[in-house]
Order: structure tokens, then sequence, then C-alpha cells
């Protein structure tokens, strides 16, 4: 039953916003699918239930509303596709987006026939709709469940570069259609090929031209005001959209997505900024229109697919997403085990959404039937390939051995002199290290010791997310600042659950004492309080040397267990990392000392020999260790390329 007053568009849209990221935060919590809540949340607001949401109050205003969010999502995919990764996997994404994209249409649009006894016209509708899968609901799946990055590119960049694609493919069959019912004879497949070739290829030609005019704005410090980047960004990507759609109808999809390329793979001093706005205004558009679009389908209408519904949506997850992958891998170096897992993960999302009500809308209009159960059954695919994916991934992966490992290096928090020493020593015991730090010279300088580095605030959980922090052995805060290292270790035992935190602090009477680190799980690094910005100097100053020692002597039963940064007094010494065999780890703790233990040690030059004296008082002999090439390491350009873009 209706209540009056609800059903106005302002209320409508202002209870779907609200719903949308109440249910995401939800769903983030319960660790599901945040899809899987919206849908079941907008069906039971909507009109057939609650009567809460009323979408046909937007009128033709939904269709505007659903373009600018559609544009908004994926400008914000194409900003985080990194065109080096794609360049490594470039022959199994090509061939999805073409060859697996045909055989996608072809099947399903078989299959709807053959199970849902409807027209040729309205399946084959429907076989273009699911040619889309949804970047919004693969990305954070696949950071869920940590697969490995060759995987996780192609899915992603499939993700993000079919939409446009299956879209535009199923707007030029729906006009097919239309014309089909209008004329009585169908268009022929050259003019439709001309349709979709034409419209790809002017968005192609208006987001390089859009992508790049933005990128070159962005890059002129000054140029754009100061707090206004995102907004400006925001107001020429929409126009964009619409200006592309305007010369060429459906092609501002297309434009967007690649202006969003290039711009993401331009470096600007404002890049990581944009994305986290773009990802925040993602949310918010996914989880509106989910909603809205959910209030918008009949209950009656789901009921009438009965088990043929279920049927074509199990053909889908068994049969056309493995043909899918099959047809569009053949030849690559992608293993089965890959391919396997590939196969699984083919949910789809907002797009596929956003036009299948489109099309229910237009058929109504035209008086051709099925446009109701068209729209319906894309929903329940929706819904149930997201839940597949979302709960069945894990396990799938875990069983092909897909899964990142555990325990696989650290993550420092912090790129200035004294980090890039510790992470050099991490990594030359064979550890994975990856430091985070929003200041271009430092992170340009560790950069070129061939150091991996994200540029970000480390505080941010997609920026903690890039560093792949539930993956990592532990978790380092290493700036001048003690009260953002202790965030950032509460950040990261949060996020990736680690266990080994360790945070560095100047003062036991300052902000931050050894007490409160404790109490957060984490550990003291280098064991006392030291003055990191001060070490940070004297090594940039060569006013500091590293020193390799050895214990050349069994110690006694005394000093067996001890402090480390007890073995010297002199409060000119910051022990950085001992070790025992080649694995190096930061000083941290009481160790027991054995025979053959290496410690390594900051010393200030100027009391360079009264350290060494005392050390071989207690035993400990220098060694000369070998140099080694600091190449750059096989995961840089996963950087971002943070120094360059800061400077811009």
């Amino acid at each position: 039953m209706e209540i009056h007053g609800l059903a106005n568009p302002a209320l409508t849209i202002a209870i779907a916003l609200a719903v949308g990221i109440v249910g995401q935060a939800v769903a983030v919590h319960a660790r599901i699918p945040g899809i899987v809540v919206l849908l079941g949340l907008g069906v039971l607001l909507g009109p057939a239930v609650l009567g809460v949401l009323f979408p046909e109050s937007l009128g033709e205003a939904l269709n505007l509303l659903v373009g600018f969010a559609v544009a908004v999502i994926l400008f914000e995919g194409g900003l985080n596709l990194n065109l080096s990764r794609l360049r490594r996997t470039q022959r199994p994404i090509r061939q999805l987006l073409t060859v697996g994209a045909l055989v996608t249409a072809l099947a399903a649009t078989l299959c709807a026939r053959l199970v849902m006894d409807w027209s040729w016209q309205v399946s084959a509708l429907f076989g273009t709709l699911v040619i889309v899968t949804g970047p919004t609901v693969i990305n954070p799946l696949l950071r869920r469940l940590r697969v490995e990055r060759t995987v996780s590119t192609v899915l992603e960049a499939e993700g993000v570069l079919i939409d446009p694609i299956g879209a535009i493919i199923a707007v030029v069959a729906l006009e097919a259609a239309l014309g089909s019912a209008a004329l009585g004879s169908v268009e022929s497949l050259q003019e439709s090929l001309g349709l979709l070739t034409g419209r790809l290829g002017f968005g192609l030609i208006a987001g390089l031209i859009g992508g790049y005019v933005l990128a070159w704005l962005l890059r002129r410090r000054n140029l754009v005001p100061e707090g206004m980047e995102n907004v400006f960004t925001l107001s020429l990507v929409l126009a964009l959209y619409q200006g592309s759609n305007a010369l060429m109808a459906e092609s501002g999809i297309a434009a967007v997505t690649i202006a969003g390329m290039v711009v993401g793979n331009k470096s600007s001093h404002v890049q990581e900024d944009l994305k986290e706005f773009k990802e925040q205004l993602t949310i918010m558009a996914i989880g509106m229109l989910f909603v809205i679009l959910a209030a918008d389908v009949r209950l009656e209408s789901l009921q009438a697919l009965g088990l043929r519904g279920v049927l074509l949506v199990v053909l889908l997850v068994v049969l056309v997403r493995p043909l899918n992958v099959l047809f569009g891998t053949w030849g690559t170096a992608l293993t089965l085990r890959q391919r396997t897992f590939m196969a699984w993960m083919g949910p789809r999302g907002i797009v596929a959404a956003a036009i299948a009500s489109l099309f229910a809308q237009k058929l109504r209009v035209m008086e051709i039937p099925g446009g109701d159960e068209l729209r319906a059954m894309v929903f329940l695919v929706i819904a149930v390939t997201v839940t597949t994916a979302g709960l069945g991934g894990g396990i799938l992966a875990r069983l092909l051995g897909l899964q990142r490992p555990r325990n696989a290096g650290w993550v420092i928090l912090g790129g200035n002199e004294l980090a890039q020493e510790l992470a050099l020593l991490l990594r030359a015991g064979g550890r994975d290290v990856v430091l985070i730090d929003t200041n271009a010279h430092a992170t340009m300088s560790a950069e070129n010791r061939g150091l991996r580095v994200i540029f970000g605030n480390g505080l941010e959980e997609r920026t903690l997310l890039r560093a792949e922090i539930d993956t990592r052995f532990g978790a380092i805060g290493l700036t001048g600042n003690e009260e953002v290292n202790l965030l950032f270790l509460q950040k990261a035992r949060r996020l990736g659950g680690l266990r080994h935190t360790l945070c560095a602090i100047s003062s036991a009477e300052g902000g931050v004492t050894p007490r409160m680190v404790r109490s957060e799980g984490g550990e003291l690094l280098f064991g006392r309080t030291h003055d990191v910005s001060l070490w940070s100097e004297r090594l940039r100053l060569k006013r500091a040397r590293l020193g390799h020692f050895r214990l050349a002597r069994e110690p006694g039963k005394q000093e067996r267990e001890t402090e480390v940064p007890d073995i010297v007094s002199n409060s000119q010494v910051l022990p950085l990392a001992i070790s025992v065999g080649d694995v190096f780890n930061p000083v941290r703790r009481p160790l027991e000392l054995h025979e053959g233990m290496e410690l390594v040690l900051l010393i200030r030059k100027e009391r360079d020999a009264e350290v060494v004296a005392e050390l071989a008082e207690h035993g400990w002999q220098e060694l000369q260790p070998d140099p080694k090439p600091e190449t750059v390491n096989a995961d840089a350009d996963d950087s971002v390329n943070g120094a360059a873009a800061a400077q811009g």
C-alpha cells in the first residue's frame, strides 16, 4: 500500500542514498558481497513489498541519474587500470574482450531461447546484456581473496573494459530489435557492426582526447586552483560523457572509460586524492543505483521465471562462462588452474542492471512483450553470480593454489633514509618489502635504490590494500611522527590481521609511550626509543654508517638473553637489524644470542672507534659485507610511480 508523501523523487533518491551506504557498511562487517545486500534491500523497500521506494516517481530523470552514475563508475574503473601490468597480459585480455564476448553473446542467446522460450529478439538482448562483468564487484572480491597478480590483472581489466563494449553491443542489439518490430525486417549484420564499430571508435577517440586534456590540466600546478581538482575532474568527466553521447549516441561510456585510463596512468600531484574521491563517489553511486533499480523489479516477474529461470542461471555459470574463458584464453600462457578459477569468476554488476532497466522501459513503450521478464532475469543473474563468486571464490582459489602466500615480507610506513636502509637489509635477506610515503623526494630516492614504493597515505585503507597488507608478515611504522606510526600499527593489525607490528617512537616521555605501543599489540622498533628524523638526517649527510658485526664466540650464561640495544651502551648507535643465517629481522625485543648471529648497526662516525672497541669486548667481530648491486625490483611498476606522480 502506498503511503502518502513517500512517492516523490527527492525522497526516493535520499532514501536510496542512505540505504545504499548503510547496506554496503553492513555487507563489509558481515563479509558478504555488498550487491546481494543492496538487491535484497531494494526489492524489500520497493512498491511490491513495503512501499517505501518508488522509482517510477523519478520518470525520465532515472535514466539521467543512471547515466551520470555509470559515467563516474567507469571513469573510476579506468583510473585504477595499470597499463604496464596490462601489457604483460594483453593477449588474454584482448581475446576475452573479443572472442570471449562473442562466445558469451551467442551461447547465452541460445540458452535463453531454448530454456525460456523467448523470441529471438528478446533472447539476443539477454545474450548481449550478460556479456558485461562487474568491475565494482570483482575488484573487491579479488582483493579479499588475495589471488595471484596475473589472474587479478586479467579479471580486473576484463571487468572494466568489457562494460563499455558490452553496453554498446547491447544498445545496438536493442535498436536492431526495435527496428525489426517496427519495420518488419531485421537490420543487416553489416549495419549493426558499423554502428558498433563507429560508437566504440568515436568513444575511443573522444576518451583519448578528453583524457589527455584533463591529465595535462591536472599536471600543471596551480592551473586548477588547489582544493578544486576533484570537482573540476568530475565536472569534465560528466561533460565528456554527455558530450560524446550527443555527438554519437551511446559512445560516452567508452569515452569516460578510456579517459580514466589515460588520467590514471599520467602522473600528477593530485592522482591519489583523485582516486580516493572517485572511489567514494563510486561507492555512493553503486549503493543508490542498485537500491533504486532493484526496487523497480516486480516480484511477480521474478516468480514468473520459475525453475526455468534458475536453470538458465545455472547454464550461464557452468557452461557459458567456462566457454567464454576457454575460447577467450585459447593459446595464451595462462595455466589450466588459472583458467578454471577465471571460469568461476563471472559476476555481473551495475552496468548490466542499468541497461536491463533501460531495455524493459523501451520494450514496454514499444509494446514488445518480455521486457519485465528480461530485467528480472538479469537481476537474478546478478544476484546468483555475485553470490557464487563471493562464497565459492576463496575455496576454489585455495584448492587451485592461486592465493598469494601469507607472511610475504614487510610493509614500512616511511620513505626516509632510515626506512630505506632497513628495507634494503630486509630485502637482502629474501623478504619482500614495500614502502609507503607521500613525500615526493623520499619516494623518488627509494625508487632509485630499487625499492618498491607506493605513493599514498599509509593510513588509508585503499593504500594498505594496494600494499597487500593482508599477505604480509609484518608492518613497521618508521616516520618521524610517532602518533602516525601508532595509527599505522592499529590500521595494519585491523586490516591485515598482522601479529608483527613495530612502531618507532622518539621519546618514552612523549605523546606515544612504549606502554601504549604494547597495549596495541605492537613492539618497540629498535628495542628502545630513537629519533627517526635525526638518524635519517645523519644518513643523508653521510655522518653515520652501517656496520655488520658477527658474534664470534658463544655468549656466557648471563648475557645469553639480553636486550640487543644493551649490547652497546653508547647512545650514538642504533641497532637496526639482526639475523641468523641469511634472514634479517628488525631489532625489536630480547633475543637469545648465539654464536654466528649477525647484528647490523648504524654508527655515528664521530664515535666509530669507540663502538667497534666496545663491541669487540663482548665478542662481536666486524664484517666487511660484499657489496651487492641495487637492482630495480621487478614489481616496481606497482608503485604507481609515486615520486614522478608528485613531481608532475
